[in-house]
C-alpha cells in the first residue's frame, strides 16, 4: 500500500474502531496492521489520536526560467571555462553583448540571463557538471643556496596595490624526469589575480631569471615583489641579484608548505594543468606554440573576461569554518579597482576587451590546443593506467580539455594515490 492508501484505510475504520467493544477492537487492530505492517503501538495511536489530515495534492510549479534561457546559459558557460556558478553570474554581463551576436536572444531571455541566481544556474546545469578526475604532481627539488638572503614570508599577503607576486614553475615531464623538457612558469599578482605564463626549456637559473623579465615586461603594472618556494630554480645567485637589482622584494615560502604560495598554485591547476594535462613537451616546436598560446588568446582570455572570487575572511564557529569571498571580478577589474597600473596600459587593456569577442578567443584556444597536443612526446605518455591522460582530447564542446574553472575533461579514472606539487 502506498503511504496515502494507508491514511485513507486509517480514516475509514477510525469511526468503526472508536464505536466497536473491547474484543472487536482488538479484531480491527489485528486487522489494521495486518494490512498496513503498522507497529502496533503506532496503530492504536493512529486510530486513536488526532484525525490524519487530508493532504492537498501539491501543484508542482511551471518552470520560471524557458529552455532557450537554459540553452543560452549553457553555452555561454560551456565558452567561459565552465566557470562556477558565482563567476558565471558576474561574467554574463560582460559576454551577453557577444552572445546576442551569435545567438537569436529574445528580450525575455536576455532579462531572465540578468537576473539568474547562481543556486539556480547550479540547478539547471547540473546535469552538465559530472566530468571530474584530478591529480597534482610536480618534480620540484628544494635548493639551499642563499636561503638565509632570502627571507621566509609567513604571514598572509594582506596587500592593497599590485604588484606583489607569487612565482611558480609546473613540469611537462610526463611519465619521464630524463633529459630536459619544458616547464610553465606562473607569474600570479596577489592583489589583482593577474597572470603571466611562459614555456621555458629546462629550470636552470638564467632561463628561469629571463622569463621573469619577460613577464615583468608584459604585467600592466609595476613588479614589487616576487615570492617564490624553495626550489634551487629561484634560490640561487642569478635571480636574487636581479631583484636587488631592480628593488623587487624577494621571499620564499616554507618547505613543505603549499599554503604559502596558494594563490600560484590554484592558478598552476586553472591555468596550465587544465591545459596541457600531464603529457610530455621536450621540444622547440612545442615551446613555441605552447608559448604563442600563453602571451596572445589565454592572457586575454583569463585576466579580461574570467571573474574569479579571492578570499576575505574565514570565521570560526567551534569546529566549523567558514570562509567568506569577495564578489568575482575580472583581474583587470581588480585593476581599475585598486587604482595601480600604468595608467596607458590600462587604457589599451580596457579599448581592447570592448573590441573583442570572447566567443571567438575559446575558438582560437581550442584550435591552438588541438595542434599543441600533436606536438607531444608519445614515447612518455602516461597511460590511463599510470594517470590521467595527458593529452586532453577534444570531445564536443561541452567537454573540451581547456575549459579551466568548473567542470573539468573527461579523463579515465586515477587509482593512484595523489601527489601534491
Amino acid at each position: 500500500m502506498t503511504p496515502a492508501s494507508r491514511r485513507e484505510y486509517a480514516r475509514a475504520i477510525r469511526a468503526r474502531y472508536a464505536k466497536a467493544a473491547r474484543t472487536a477492537k482488538s479484531q480491527i487492530l489485528d486487522e489494521f496492521c495486518a494490512t498496513t505492517k503498522y507497529h502496533r503501538k503506532y496503530a492504536i495511536e493512529l486510530l486513536t489520536g488526532p484525525p490524519v489530515p487530508t493532504l492537498a495534492r501539491g501543484r508542482r510549479r511551471a518552470p520560471t526560467y524557458r529552455v532557450q534561457t537554459v540553452t543560452v546559459l549553457a553555452a555561454v558557460w560551456e565558452a567561459a571555462g565552465y566557470p562556477w556558478s558565482v563567476r558565471l553570474k558576474a561574467l554574463l554581463p560582460l559576454w551577453l553583448p557577444w552572445a546576442k551576436r551569435r545567438l537569436a536572444i529574445p528580450a525575455p531571455v536576455e532579462r531572465q540571463l540578468r537576473t539568474i541566481s547562481p543556486s539556480t544556474i547550479d540547478r539547471r546545469l547540473k546535469g552538465r557538471k559530472r566530468r571530474l578526475t584530478r591529480r597534482l604532481y610536480g618534480r620540484t627539488k628544494p635548493g639551499t643556496l642563499l636561503k638565509h638572503h632570502i627571507p621566509i614570508k609567513t604571514e598572509h599577503w594582506n596587500v592593497t596595490v599590485p604588484g606583489f607576486t607569487e612565482v611558480d614553475l609546473v613540469s611537462h615531464s610526463g611519465n619521464s624526469a630524463d633529459g630536459e623538457f619544458l616547464q610553465s612558469l606562473n607569474l600570479t599578482d596577489i592583489r589583482t589575480g593577474w597572470v603571466e605564463t611562459r614555456a621555458v626549456m629546462g629550470k636552470s637559473q638564467i632561463v628561469v631569471t629571463a622569463a621573469v623579465e619577460e613577464l615583468r615586461a608584459a604585467l600592466p603594472f609595476l613588479l614589487c615583489g616576487l615570492d617564490s618556494d624553495n626550489g634551487s630554480e629561484f634560490i640561487n645567485n642569478h635571480l636574487f641579484r636581479y631583484c636587488e637589482a631592480r628593488a623587487i622584494q624577494f621571499t620564499r615560502g616554507r618547505a613543505y608548505k603549499k599554503d604559502d604560495n596558494a594563490h600560484v598554485e590554484q592558478k598552476n591547476w586553472t591555468h596550465v594543468r587544465k591545459l596541457l594535462g600531464w603529457a610530455r613537451y621536450d621540444t622547440p616546436q612545442a615551446q613555441a606554440a605552447i608559448n604563442d598560446l600563453y602571451r596572445t588568446e589565454l592572457r586575454l582570455m583569463m585576466n579580461l573576461f574570467q571573474p574569479s572570487v579571492q578570499l576575505v575572511r574565514k570565521v570560526r564557529h567551534g569546529s566549523r569554518l567558514t570562509r567568506v569571498y569577495d564578489q568575482p571580478q575580472t583581474p583587470l577589474d581588480r585593476l581599475l579597482a585598486s587604482g595601480g597600473g600604468t595608467a596607458t596600459n590600462v587604457a589599451d587593456l580596457i579599448r581592447l576587451r570592448e573590441q573583442l569577442d570572447p566567443f571567438a578567443l575559446a575558438e582560437v584556444i581550442d584550435r591552438k590546443l588541438a595542434r599543441i597536443q600533436q606536438l607531444a612526446d608519445r614515447r612518455r605518455h602516461p597511460t590511463s593506467t599510470d594517470a590521467p591522460s595527458a593529452q586532453p582530447r577534444i570531445y564536443a564542446k561541452e567537454t573540451h580539455p581547456w575549459r579551466a574553472h568548473g567542470v573539468f575533461a573527461r579523463r579515465p579514472p586515477d587509482t593512484r594515490p595523489l601527489v601534491r606539487t
